[in-house]
């Protein structure tokens, strides 16, 4: 079970929660009480994180990439406006 620290004692032993996660023990940051954070090894945090892609190449790579097909639309009237 991660180990639980008060923000106060957080702070004040900031190299041992470290070394903690560090050695894979998740270590939750209480604030008021209440869970506000939790401090993991860079390991553990490595294979969550997503890499970092462009809009333009998230759309080169796609799978619907060469696909020829068209949206269809339907022709509506415009809506009437009144403009001051």
């Amino acid at each position: 079970m991660a180990r639980q620290w008060n923000l106060q004692d957080a702070k004040a032993r900031l190299s041992e929660l470290v070394d903690r996660a560090r050695r894979g023990e998740a270590q939750v940051i209480l604030r008021r009480g209440e869970p506000a954070a939790v401090v993991i090894s860079y390991e553990a945090y490595k294979p969550t994180k997503r890499p970092e892609q462009s809009v333009l190449s998230f759309f080169a790579d796609s799978p619907l990439k060469g696909l020829d097909f068209e949206i269809p639309r339907v022709p509506e009237k415009m809506r009437d406006t009144e403009l001051e």
